[in-house]
């Protein structure tokens, strides 16, 4: 067993305050944090002295060379569960309440009931496995770090086909192939490479829009290495920028960079997200930043913490957040500045190269 694996189910085994609990969790994501093998079917069951990893047929070869932990090929994964229960005298199983359907649990119910197994749902265990894996070790940032910089590789390529006439959906076709050449094994989200007033759309969907003179061309990408995401954003313009484009890039920008100097151990996220939001409101542009200042990166694109005004999170050493703040003007334009960083004992490290700077294509 790998030294982060065996740290991470100790602390995982630290929610149990008694030896007749146990933790089962069924998200394929903590089940890969917590034993090293990731897969879609099965289920991670945790005592206080075992951690079983249940895998069907195909998954089994692939999860004794890779899984820190027992493994089991299941036929009946429910009774192979309550019969592991029954033998290890477990008595209540928590339950990932935010990764199981009403369907499975009420099957789960009636086959654990037979053992004299009650299910737990209340939500616990779903807060206390996200406050372990919020924290990243050192593995976990060299992967993000590589992630980073697979993305950016890829965005330096792409400047080049950066160009009046292109389409929005060619731009994100080859800045896919781009990060998959370059060594991604996915890209982190549906890449966002959108140009003129879809600008003004956080989340737009590339189409088949051209890229026009004078358009502002926002690109949101990321790559994934290991399970690992990166999340980055840089709007730039297409052969030249008007007075106002210039204006409100120049805003987002003070904001963001604003960030940089708040981002320490200590700070409230929601300070952090005041912060970007009181310059862009005080700049008359309030009711155009209507997101959160940032979120946290990991293995999902989007988990904690999060960096808003309604978040109660003290940031810590070695968490990850983004910075990201925007101004989206309605059917006009749109400017969005993001990097990622990493809570460092001194402030932060920013895992993000690229300049800030405003790039006129």
């Amino acid at each position: 067993m790998s030294a982060y694996s065996e740290k991470r189910l100790n602390s995982l085994r630290s929610f149990l305050s008694d030896r007749r609990e146990a933790l089962l969790l069924t998200d394929e994501v903590n089940i890969g944090y917590f034993c090293g093998f990731f897969h879609s079917e099965g289920a991670l069951l945790v005592t206080r002295s075992r951690a079983v990893l249940f895998v069907d047929f195909r998954y089994i070869e692939a999860a004794k060379q890779k899984a820190d932990c027992e493994v089991v090929c299941f036929k009946r994964l429910y009774e192979e569960i309550g019969e592991l229960c029954k033998n290890e005298d477990v008595e209540l199983l928590h339950l990932e309440a935010s990764h199981i359907t009403v369907q499975r649990f009420g099957h789960l119910k009636k086959i654990l009931d037979e053992f004299n197994v009650s299910l737990c749902t209340d939500g616990r265990s779903d807060s206390f496995i996200s406050d372990i894996r919020v924290i990243k070790d050192p593995s976990e940032l060299e992967k993000i770090q590589t992630a980073q910089t697979i993305a950016e590789k890829a965005y330096l390529e792409l400047l080049n086909d950066i160009k009046a006439g292109v389409t929005e959906r060619e731009l994100a076709a080859r800045l896919q192939f781009y990060m998959l050449r370059n060594g991604a094994e996915a890209v982190s989200f549906d890449l966002i490479t959108i140009s003129g007033k879809k600008t003004s759309l956080p989340h737009g969907v590339p189409s088949d829009n051209r890229v026009c003179e004078g358009d502002f061309f926002t690109c949101d990408f990321g790559a994934v290495y290991d399970g690992y995401h990166s999340d980055t954003t840089r709007t730039v313009a297409v052969g030249h920028a008007s007075d106002e484009m210039m204006e409100i890039y120049d805003i987002v920008l003070r904001a963001q960079l604003s960030v940089l100097d708040k981002v320490k151990p200590g700070v409230l996220c929601s300070d952090i997200d005041k912060t970007a939001r009181d310059i862009i409101s005080e700049a008359g542009y309030g009711d155009y930043f209507g997101h959160a200042t940032g979120h946290g990166v990991g293995l999902y694109i989007h988990e904690q913490p999060s960096v808003s005004s309604k978040s109660k999170t003290v940031l810590r050493t070695g968490m990850v957040i983004t910075d990201e703040p925007g101004i989206y003007l309605p059917n006009r334009f749109g400017v969005r500045i993001e990097d990622m960083l990493r809570v460092t004992e001194q402030g932060y490290h920013n895992f993000v190269s690229l300049s800030k700077e405003l790039i006129v294509i």
